[in-house]
């Protein structure tokens, strides 16, 4: 495989602005709540929903925002909870709320990722707003439907105005305002609810006010003084926080915390721990630490020498500083439970930092994924182009074949759209003629057309008459052009089938007729707190793709489960362009339709060639974890395969108006799916079973490299010219190649894998956060043990490592860790042959801007059955634009894009930089 190393794609990633756990402590029992997420806040309007999956940090969903939006703050509440038929306690529904640059506070759906509602109310821009703590109803003694059991907002506004804001009914309503605009009209920076009752808000004008939301009145004016000489005379309150013991404590932008007595309202301490403003402030469910962070980059952790729980005011010390970030940190967010205990903070830079809280000092932070878990690039290996795209902008390169990597990439196309909605997907058939871009409100198709012999190297680009097609989440083209798929928002599947002929005068044509696919029925997730008002939450499609010839369709939702579609019959130029069978909704007979979506739900018939139900898709089973890659591969015999010409006995009658041929690819379609535990799935889709390759290679004998990866992957490239049979998976910071000719060795299993009850034990230490920080190496490498009078036998004792010792002890008991009979298993399904052909070629790079050129593949190792690499990073992407076919290996671009090259304003400099 050649890749072309490069660097010229300018994706911009945008600042964190906001986070926000949807829980802050474990639930009953201290077990961590299944339905514990993350929202980020991006500066370019996206919100990231992330699930920390017990330290894996999967990116799950995004919300897409638009031109000129951005997220400012971020808040979860959690609907009451109720008993259902059986008298059984179901908890609350979820629900999340944004604020950014407007007077109206935004609820999210979280199974479509789309706006529900917006707050109204006569104020100014909302600079800042809090949710009220949640109090179970036998906390409060009163009637579930009482004036506390449902949580309410409030928020802190631009001229100094406090208002309250109602989330009873399912709704979002002005309920009144808790104080009105001054005469200086100081902006609210922030604002936190000390209990159910009494708010704290820092002002930009120096000082912390206290109001009771009952009756409006300000119990406490706190004035933080004077500003320095050299800076503003007014000191800007960024942040205040509530500790366990109703102390409080502030940031501002002196760049000391101070903390205050709870009931007192005065203040006790004053630390000086940065240099520049303090922009976040986050604390312990102990309050027994306080981490902050702000414009130097330093996140400083505190602590207090007596329990400040038990309501013991002691003396609060700076422990430590670090520099996680490197540009000013916006928001910090902490969650604590039985396995889970981490901070999370972000900023300009755009990457979020998990550091530990019940194992600081003891395990190392992490840095966790800035690139988009799925890759914003595509390419057309026919024309050698990549497009890729950020916000509302798309760009064309035209990669050419270079040998000596003295001619780089070329912009052949920009396109932008008009709209103000962010590009949530973009796709691009394999021959570079059709182009779809899709964002939340619709989905755009384009030609494009490539320039006559001795013109301009640039592309021309056509927009193409659409279908009422509602926008999409994620959209892909078949590789032949001729059909394009749409996941909308509300995850309904929808097919339009495009017309192309060889003749390049005439225009590609998408049909009016648009099928609408039904998925099979699951078990039911109503009681999941995730779902939104139209929709399961884990039932949101997360992945589509086509098969190579475009016959089969395959789709995977957040829970695991594997949809599957194919087509019916051949394609027949003299049958008509659209037959529409009313009679014959399309979907599954256990799935609950309206009878109004019946006629939207027909069943289509294109030029002889229906879409129907995979007959053995029910045989697909749940996957273990979340899904993170869903690929075909490819067909390598499908050039060879005779085509027949059309239905030659389908024809309609009186009796039959709407014929259609029942016949079904006789082709054997693979399916690629990997998990989040990094389980590596290749399902035969016609049978609805597992492959021969997967049944002998079980997750146990994975290479131990691999089972240690902490990313998950990000896509997938497949290395089928003949003989060779490769897939390359890849991650942000990593790069993996399996030969599915070969086996992985069954007899090393126990030593380089982990077994599942190993991970357990692994879990129970870990925090969320980076792994333990290893313990410096003693000096003494080699040792003899002497026993009894044995000082006169010292030539006969021999030397033996320390560090072999202690590897071998770990091993012990190796066999006992093994739970699960996979490994057995997989041995009685391999031959007793082992398949020892080696690589064929290797690979090899070619550097597009910069870098070293080189061997990919090792020829030493070329028998063994994987290869790795951690040499790229952060990866963007691997795109294909040549090759993987019979006779010729896969060409590809590996877009790198790495923290120092991102485009950031002028960060603050400190004394000691200088």
């Amino acid at each position: 495989m050649d890749i072309h190393r490069a660097r010229f794609v300018p994706y911009t990633s945008s600042a964190i602005n906001a986070l926000a756990f949807t829980h802050t402590k474990a639930e009953h029992g201290n077990h961590e709540p299944e339905s514990l997420r993350l929202a980020i806040g991006r500066a370019n309007g996206n919100i990231e929903i992330w699930n920390p999956a017990n330290g894996a940090w999967l990116q799950e969903k995004v919300f897409f925002g638009g031109k000129d939006r951005s997220v400012e703050g971020l808040a979860w509440t959690q609907e009451p909870d109720h008993k259902d038929a059986d008298n059984k306690i179901i908890s609350g529904r979820l629900r999340l709320f944004s604020i950014g640059y407007s007077s109206s506070i935004t609820e999210w759906d979280l199974a479509t990722g789309l706006p529900v509602r917006h707050s109204n109310g006569n104020h100014s821009e909302v600079w800042c707003f809090a949710a009220q703590p949640r109090k179970s109803n036998k906390a409060t003694g009163r009637a579930k439907e009482g004036s506390f059991a449902h949580q309410k907002l409030v928020a802190g506004c631009a001229d100094g105005t406090i208002v309250l804001l109602s989330t009873e009914d399912d709704d979002l309503t002005f309920e009144k305002f808790v104080s009105r605009a001054t005469n200086k009209k100081a902006r609210a920076l922030s604002i936190t609810y000390k209990d159910d009752d009494i708010v704290l808000a820092g002002f930009a004008d120096s000082t912390i006010r206290v109001f009771d939301t009952r009756t409006g009145n300000v119990m406490r004016n706190i004035s933080l003084g004077s500003g320095p000489q050299s800076g503003l005379k007014e000191i800007l309150v960024w942040k205040v926080k509530c500790l366990a013991n109703g102390d409080f404590v502030s940031g501002d932008s002196t760049g000391d915390i101070r903390i205050y007595n709870g009931k007192t309202f005065g203040q006790m301490q004053r630390i000086s721990g940065h240099e520049a403003d303090v922009l976040d402030l986050a604390v312990s469910q102990d309050g027994m630490s306080i981490f902050s962070a702000g414009m130097d980059r330093r996140t400083c952790y505190y602590t207090s020498k007596k329990g400040a729980a038990q309501g013991q005011s002691g003396k609060w010390r700076k422990v430590s500083h670090q520099r996680y970030h490197e540009h000013d940190v916006k928001a910090m967010a902490t969650y604590e439970g039985n396995k889970l205990s981490v901070m999370v903070s972000g900023g300009i830079d755009t990457q979020p930092i998990a550091v530990p809280i019940r194992g600081f000092g003891k395990e190392l932070s992490r840095g966790l994924p800035t690139l988009p878990s799925t890759p914003p690039l595509v390419g057309a290996p026919g024309a050698r182009l990549l497009v890729s795209w950020w916000n509302t902008e798309v760009r064309i390169w035209r990669v050419k074949a270079q040998v000596d990597g003295t001619e780089k990439p070329r912009v052949v196309a920009r396109l932008a759209l008009q709209g103000e909605e962010n590009i949530t997907s973009v796709s691009i058939s394999r021959d570079g003629g059709l182009l779809a871009v899709a964002t939340v409100s619709e989905v755009k198709l384009f030609q494009l057309i490539r320039p006559q012999p001795g013109a301009s190297t640039g592309l021309r680009i056509r927009k193409l008459d659409m279908p009422s097609v509602d926008g999409a989440r994620m959209v892909t083209l078949a590789e032949n052009g001729k059909w394009l798929a749409a996941i909308t928002a509300t995850n309904d599947v929808q097919l339009v089938r495009i017309v192309r002929t060889d003749d390049s005068s005439d225009l590609p044509r998408a049909l009016n007729a648009v099928q609408h696919l039904t998925r099979l029925h699951r078990d039911n997730f109503s009681q999941n707190t995730l779902n939104g008002p139209s929709g399961s939450y884990e039932r949101s499609i997360a992945h589509v793709d086509f098969s190579t010839d475009g016959n089969v369709l395959a789709v995977v939702d957040l829970a695991g489960y594997i949809d599957t579609w194919v087509i019916e019959g051949h394609e027949d130029s003299t049958a008509p362009e659209v037959d529409i069978d009313a009679s014959a909704p399309a979907g599954d007979e256990d799935e609950e339709s309206d009878d109004d979506e019946d006629e939207t739900k027909a069943q289509i018939t294109y030029l002889g060639q229906r879409w129907t139900q995979n007959p053995s898709g029910r045989l697909l089973p749940r996957l273990d974890s979340t899904p993170v890659l869903l690929s075909f591969q490819p067909n390598s015999d499908e050039s060879k395969r005779p085509q027949p010409n059309g239905n030659p006995a389908v024809h309609p009658t009186r009796h039959n108006p709407h014929p259609h041929s029942h016949e079904l690819p006789a082709t054997d379609y693979r399916l690629l799916l990997v998990s989040a535990e990094h389980q590596l799935y290749l399902f035969d889709v016609m049978t609805g079973r597992l492959s021969e390759w997967s049944r002998r290679n079980p997750l146990s004998s994975y290479p131990r490299e691999y089972q240690q990866l902490d990313l998950p992957a990000k896509g997938c490239i497949w290395d089928f010219s003949s003989p060779v049979q490769r897939i390359w998976l890849y991650g942000e910071k990593w790069l993996f190649m399996f030969d599915l000719t070969k086996d992985f060795p069954i007899a090393d299993s126990e030593k380089s894998g982990m077994s599942k009850k190993r991970k357990r034990e692994a879990a129970k230490d870990h925090s969320g956060a980076g792994s333990v920080i290893p313990q410096k190496e003693a000096p003494v490498t080699k040792m003899r043990k002497f026993q009894g009078d044995q000082e006169d036998q010292t030539s006969k004792i021999a030397w033996f490592d320390v560090n072999a010792a202690s590897s071998s002890t770990v091993n012990d008991g190796a066999d006992d860790d093994i739970e699960d009979g996979s490994q057995p298993l997989a041995s009685l399904r391999r031959t007793l042959t082992e398949d020892g052909e080696s690589l064929p070629n290797g690979a090899s790079e070619h550097t597009t801007e910069g870098g070293e050129v080189g061997e990919v593949v090792d020829q030493r190792k070329a028998n063994e059955p994987w290869w790795h690499t951690f040499k790229y990073r952060p990866i963007l992407g691997i795109v294909p634009i040549s090759g993987n076919d019979n006779y010729h290996a896969p060409e590809v671009v590996l877009v790198e894009r790495p923290s120092w090259d991102l485009d950031l304003p002028p960060r603050f400099v400190g004394t000691h930089e200088q």
